[in-house]
């Protein structure tokens, strides 16, 4: 006898069995209880979240003998002959392997012809977005317009690659993720039926790793009683998925916090020759200081043991939100650059070192913007000094007129150091206010910047050390863009659009251009070291 998946075997056979989804299939039992059925449907969710299984339902309960209260019966001749796969007027297709005209063709052809045994022909083309530009033309008129017999339920993880004119012949339902709860309370009833034993703490830890997607759960509960036949543990589940052990993770998040780069890498150490994959362990480091931050903030976790708690409060005392806060953004960049990168065991540990050795103390923070506002403050009152001077010179002026064409040169050029010295001081707050809001990727981006007044609408943000295009992302991301122009405008009262300048570029501009000057002459230089 053929050995069937977990998540088949359990796949729900009516709406009441499915969870999380209670806003789809309330929808879809009224539709059908009021016979108001429509003649296309477009599934869209995550993997695992109920899209296929809905539709299976939905084409059951429409053509069910004997439906109940929105429900398919399951025993009539028609539910069962479906449920087996051989009656022909369900028709279930792939459309990643499925996806050229013809296969449109033949199925626009087929919709003609009167169902066999059902009341309906019913279509389930899961994965359409996979479907060709000819192919979703073949489909849109069919679509619109079907014969009454005829039923198409599309299903997709990604809508935004289907056309609106597919979009829009639709009964849309978003699949959301399921919830925590309602993915244990789902295992609880397959380890019964399946006669797994397993511990309540294992059962969040599936949760957890699913991500909100009831397959994947399936899945790892699955693999996880192949593995052991007499009880689960938390353990196993972690070690049969990959996840480096807590003691490794606490370990480090320690040696980060206290800034102990030699035991940090020893730590890294033990992951590697325990074979554990950096990426993973790096991921599982940031969720776990996310964690110690919500527990700073909430005194709460619930995927945790009364141990592990003692453990995290132990971290959380030894810093601050704002310590948390920086380190899991610099963490995040680690990851992203591990992601592309060939040496991902050199990154890693450089990466952790970078960490353990930078400043996030919030005191030596505050105190750098405290010697900042003074020395604005003490710029400001020298402005001030310096209008009361142009003003005193341009009342004496008159009296000696010799000295009037000197005197207004004088005036211009304290004018123009005036407002110089006004934008860098507003451009210099702008960063500060970034910082102080928790905006660090913005904040880290716009450091060691010069600002330069094009006029009185436009400032050009210099990049003395050149603008790499990690952060060329960050600033033209249009949130971000509009944090600065807000924080501009709170500071300036104008509405100033920002452009930047990579300076090094310009230097390297200008070297080619006296490279090629010289070459037009035919002079050959040799340099002498």
């Amino acid at each position: 006898m053929s050995y069937t998946a977990l998540y088949r075997n359990f796949r729900p056979l009516k709406f009441s069995d499915m969870v999380g989804q209670e806003h789809i299939t309330k929808t879809l039992k009224n539709q059908v209880i009021s016979n108001r059925v429509g003649h296309a449907y477009l599934f869209t969710g995550g993997r695992g979240t109920g899209k296929t299984t809905s539709a299976k339902i939905l084409a059951r309960v429409v053509n069910c003998l004997n439906p109940q209260d929105g429900e398919p019966c399951n025993e009539c001749e028609i539910c069962k002959e479906i449920l087996e796969g051989s009656l022909t007027d369900v028709v279930e297709m792939d459309a990643a392997s499925n996806n050229s005209v013809e296969d449109i063709r033949s199925i626009r052809d087929e919709v003609n012809f009167l169902p066999t045994k059902a009341k309906f022909r019913v279509y389930i083309i899961d994965e359409v977005h996979m479907l060709s530009t000819g192919a979703f033309n073949a489909l849109l008129k069919t679509l619109e317009e079907p014969p009454e017999h005829v039923k198409f339920i599309l299903a997709t993880t990604e809508p935004q690659k289907l056309p609106t004119t597919i979009l829009s012949r639709c009964q849309r339902f978003d699949f959301k993720k399921i919830p925590e709860n309602d993915i244990i309370k789902r295992l609880k009833i397959i380890c019964s039926e399946a006669k797994i034993k397993i511990d309540e703490e294992a059962l969040k830890i599936i949760a957890v790793l699913s991500e909100g997607h009831m397959r994947d759960a399936i899945s790892i509960l699955e693999r996880c009683s192949q593995e052991n036949t007499e009880n689960i543990t938390v353990d196993e589940v972690k070690e049969l998925v990959g996840l480096p052990k807590l003691e490794y993770i606490n370990k480090l998040s320690r040696a980060i916090l206290e800034k102990d780069t030699i035991n940090a890498l020893e730590v890294i150490d033990e992951v590697i020759n325990d074979g554990k994959d950096l990426y993973n362990y790096l991921w599982e480091v940031i969720k776990y200081f996310k964690d110690i931050l919500v527990y700073k903030a909430t005194n709460d976790l619930k995927i945790y043991s009364k141990e592990e708690l003692e453990e995290i409060k132990k971290l959380a005392d030894i810093s601050d939100e704002q310590t948390l806060l920086n380190i899991i953004y610099e963490l995040s960049d680690l990851e992203n650059d591990l992601k592309w990168s060939s040496q991902k065991t050199i990154m890693f540990q450089t990466g952790v070192i970078k960490v353990c050795r930078q400043e996030f103390s919030s005191s030596a923070g505050s105190s750098i913007e405290k010697r900042l506002q003074a020395l604005e403050q003490k710029i400001a009152n020298l402005n001030l000094k310096n209008i009361e001077t142009v003003e005193e010179v341009k009342t004496e002026a008159p009296k000696e007129k010799q000295e009037k064409p000197k005197m207004q040169k004088e005036e211009k050029k304290e004018e123009t150091t005036l407002v110089s010295s006004n934008v860098e001081i507003a451009w210099k707050r702008v960063i500060d206010t970034l910082k102080r809001n928790g905006k660090i990727r913005l904040y880290t981006s716009l450091i060691n910047t010069r600002i330069k007044e094009v006029n009185d609408l436009v400032w050009e943000v210099e990049f003395p050390n050149g603008l790499t295009s990690f952060n060329e992302r960050i600033l033209e991301d249009v949130n971000n863009k509009n944090e600065l122009v807000t924080e501009i405008f709170k500071i300036t009262g104008k509405q100033i659009h920002l452009k930047y300048k990579d300076l090094t570029k310009e230097e390297n501009k200008t070297e080619s251009k006296k490279t090629s000057s010289i070459n037009d002459l035919g002079i050959d230089i040799n340099i002498i070291d």
